[in-house]
């Protein structure tokens, strides 16, 4: 069993032994008329509630499309787990008041299936679960932003090394864009700090004599991808920016977003979730 797997499994146990806790604590339903045999019915919940809990993480991943990913931050996790809460917790108040019905109603004549008992039984659950998602709120939350700084305090150490071994091991060269009317632009490869989309136009960010410009070109953003790819260091971050690693000066990380910080410029240009794993594979290269 992987991790993630093993850590949803436990969340929900938790997540139905608070639920049910609540309800031996506060005895609704007439839980109070069957003395120790309430216990039993309390036991059976747990288990119909562990159920219904896989069987709504199967509506999320399937059906809604989120599976469950550490990797996409802590702001994911959160909505995920509000998506959790707003079908669960309708389906959790139906089994209960089925179970009521068919269970619980010959000691208790008000147990019958009602609309009066479903919204009974969907405001009680509605309230447990509004407090186990601020216990989960907190967690997820400290554990994924802790996790967050670890991973990029890594790839700052990582980024630093690539930095030192490109400047070693690769000399600049010089390269000529081009756009599609007579403009072009040389300079030195290391001279290069990020172009950005604007239009029908790429914006062409570089040192000169230590102070930065830039320059238009009429071209393509993917024109502009194909003529840098031999740059393994300069790599898309954003449908908007292609970005020059070795001019990073610090990765920044907020909230399961990523922030590039420029060297020169100190602009800050950002990481699209989808483009994450290409900079960090090109870091760790």
């Amino acid at each position: 069993m992987n991790k993630g797997r093993k850590e949803t499994i436990t969340t929900r146990i938790i997540s139905t032994t608070f639920m049910v806790a609540a309800l031996a604590v506060f005895k609704p339903f007439g839980l109070d008329a069957w003395q120790w045999q309430a216990y039993v019915h309390l036991l059976v919940l747990w288990v119909l509630g562990i159920m219904n809990c896989m069987l709504t993480e199967g509506v999320l991943k399937y059906v809604v499309r989120k599976p469950r990913s550490i990797e996409r931050g802590v702001s994911y996790i959160i909505r995920r787990n509000l998506w959790f809460q707003i079908i669960n917790t309708p389906l959790v108040a139906l089994l209960i008041c089925l179970y009521r019905h068919f269970v619980m109603s010959d000691k208790v004549e008000s147990n019958q299936l009602s609309w009066s008992n479903y919204f009974e039984s969907l405001i009680i659950i509605a309230f447990c679960s509004f407090a186990i998602g601020l216990y989960w709120r907190f967690k997820f939350r400290s554990q994924y932003l802790a996790s967050e700084l670890r991973e990029t305090r890594l790839l700052n150490e990582q980024l630093l090394k690539s930095q030192e071994s490109a400047n070693v091991t690769q000399p600049s060269s010089c390269i000529t864009l081009t756009g599609t009317t007579s403009e072009t632009l040389t300079l030195p490869v290391s001279d290069l700090l990020y172009v950005e989309a604007v239009g029908n136009y790429m914006k062409v960010f570089y040192l000169h004599e230590g102070q930065v410009h830039n320059d238009m070109l009429r071209t393509t953003s993917k024109q502009m991808e194909d003529k840098l790819q031999p740059y393994p260091m300069i790599v898309r971050c954003h449908r908007a920016f292609l970005v020059n690693l070795g001019q990073v000066e610090q990765i920044v990380s907020k909230s399961g977003t990523m922030q590039l910080l420029i060297k020169h410029s100190h602009e800050f240009i950002p990481v699209s979730r989808s483009n994450m794993a290409q900079i960090k594979v090109a870091i760790k290269a």
